[in-house]
């Protein structure tokens, strides 16, 4: 139970913390601050809390999927968000932009990160409370599964905030992209598994060279949304999810060149 807790609690932890991570650097290098990230964090904690406590409201939503459509929907709205601001960095050094909506969809994300990959904590912890027996074992598993994802996500923000400048913007897109494609993919999961979407064979079966439930494997499920076997439709929603902000950047280009 315990080895079993620190998976699981990992696995929640490090999306968040790598989101926040990579933000806050991109917050510190166009010098944003840090009081953004406050906010989100206690707004997302918040509403972690309020989420798992209306976990059996929203469980019989949509007949019954609920819960699935509306983590769904939240890890759309994040994919969007990141999506958004590759397209704001994109224009770093090419014209001097307006960092008031980079701050909003950058607090969006936090929030929805946070109110997601909490109120799974939660549910998992709040179903203990009645074994002492196990308790022990699962809240020890919990605190070092969240210290691994915290330390993770301060190692993705110091090793951005000490890239070299000229290099930044490229490094920043490229793993928001990543860590974006990703939600786009766990979210045509969720879909699926609603029957919102239809199932479908898995095109391969990576589980002997990288398991998920191992720590590589939840490594990668947060950074880059590794899945040892998706289905045609996760693929497409991982390669359009990378796909789509490359064309945005490139016709925001267009436009900016077409206008000057």
């Amino acid at each position: 139970m315990l080895l079993t807790s620190v998976i699981i609690v990992l696995r929640e932890v490090l999306e968040a913390a790598l989101i926040i991570g990579v933000l806050l650097a991109l917050g510190n290098r166009i010098q944003l601050g840090r009081r953004w990230a406050y906010w989100s964090i206690g707004i997302g904690l918040l509403g972690a809390i309020a989420y798992a406590g209306s976990t059996a409201t929203v469980s019989d939503w949509f007949e019954g999927v609920g819960q699935e459509v509306v983590n769904a929907l939240m890890q759309i709205v994040i994919y969007c968000c990141l999506a958004l601001i590759t397209v704001f960095i994109s224009y770093k050094g090419r014209a001097a932009p307006n960092y008031k909506p980079i701050v909003l969809l950058m607090m969006t994300s936090v929030i929805f990160a946070i109110t997601r990959e909490g109120s799974e904590i939660l549910i998992y912890l709040s179903s203990f409370i009645d074994g002492r027996e196990l308790l022990q074992p699962v809240l020890l598993g919990s605190l070092v599964g969240a210290g691994i994802g915290a330390s993770v996500g301060a190692l993705a923000y110091y090793a951005l905030l000490n890239i070299n400048q000229s290099w930044f913007p490229y490094a920043s897109i490229a793993v928001v992209m990543l860590i974006g494609a990703g939600m786009a993919g766990q979210a045509s999961l969720l879909l699926i598994q609603a029957d919102w979407l239809p199932s479908q064979e898995p095109l391969w079966n990576s589980s002997n060279l990288v398991a998920e439930n191992s720590i590589t494997g939840q490594l990668l499920y947060a950074l880059v949304g590794y899945e040892a076997t998706p289905t045609p439709i996760q693929a497409a929603a991982y390669f359009g999810g990378l796909l789509l902000p490359l064309l945005l950047m490139f016709v925001s280009r267009q436009a900016s060149s077409t206008d000057a």
